[in-house]
């Protein structure tokens, strides 16, 4: 069974930084889009980033010159570099992974991290 776990999540002032790791478990376990939503207090779930396997990057405009998504297809992992963080990224970030990119955009992926919470004071 693949499981998809998140770390780095923490507390941090407005302008700093923090990395948020994914770790995929599961033998033989290699999708072909890898990334992270999140979800603010009391909004919807939206897409911040996504890789897949050739390296193809996607980010919500919010996001694009301050966060960088990367992956290692060996280890099965994808991380989330966020810098000049801001009080409005504030949400719980998920991990998630999918065969179809089209799933994938849609935030119907066939697996999710159990999410980590990233809160940004100003």
């Amino acid at each position: 069974q693949v499981q998809l776990v998140e770390s780095g999540g923490g507390l941090v002032q407005a302008g700093g930084s923090l990395r948020l790791s994914c770790a995929a478990s599961g033998r033989t376990f290699s999708p072909y889009a890898m990334g992270w939503f999140r979800q603010p207090p009391g909004k919807e779930r939206e897409c911040v980033a996504a890789i897949t396997l050739s390296g193809n990057t996607d980010y919500a405009d919010s996001v694009k010159g301050r966060f960088t998504i990367s992956r290692n297809n060996d280890k099965n992992t994808v991380s989330l570099q966020m810098n000049s963080l801001k009080p409005e990224d504030t949400a719980v970030y998920y991990c998630a992974a999918d065969n179809a990119l089209i799933r994938f955009k849609i935030g119907a992926c066939d697996y999710w991290g159990q999410g980590t919470q990233v809160t940004v004071s100003s």
